[in-house]
């Protein structure tokens, strides 16, 4: 219910709190709240519980559609259409492995999903205190 409240939003309504309700009244206000907050909560944990026991195995199948909708809150056409046309495939056209950057099969890049060669070796990385080497043309 408030998942989009963050932290700043939270910290604005207790600064207005105690501007509005004052630094005696607002202990109070929040133990208010929090009790009311429980019986919300232990109503609605009832109310669950009662529907379970009363409609037996029904109520799993009303709640799955009901997921599936929740799903749907979470649609990504690109995610959708990736997984329908390429099998799940997250990268279909190899393009995520063109600079061989794709270390795990430890072949540097030699071999390329696309059928091209692969590009010439890097250099390898500096060690701690080497320099770059000068190039002449640079300057």
């Amino acid at each position: 219910m408030f998942e989009s409240v963050g932290w700043g939003e939270i910290l604005i309504i207790v600064v207005a709190g105690l501007f509005i309700l004052g630094p005696e009244r607002l202990p109070e206000a929040a133990a208010w709240v929090a009790k009311s907050v429980r019986k919300v909560r232990d109503f609605a944990t009832g109310a669950k519980t009662q529907l379970r026991e009363e409609m037996g195995p029904e109520f799993d199948q009303l709640r799955k559609p009901l997921e599936d909708l929740r799903g749907l809150r979470n649609f990504d056409p690109k995610r959708v259409v990736t997984q329908h046309l390429f099998d799940g495939d997250s990268d279909p056209l190899g393009l995520n492995n063109v600079n061989g950057t794709n270390g795990s099969n430890g072949t540097n890049g030699a071999s390329k999903p696309n059928g091209h060669p692969a590009a010439a070796s890097q250099p390898e990385p500096l060690k701690p205190g080497e320099r770059p080497p000068v190039d002449p043309d640079a300057t």
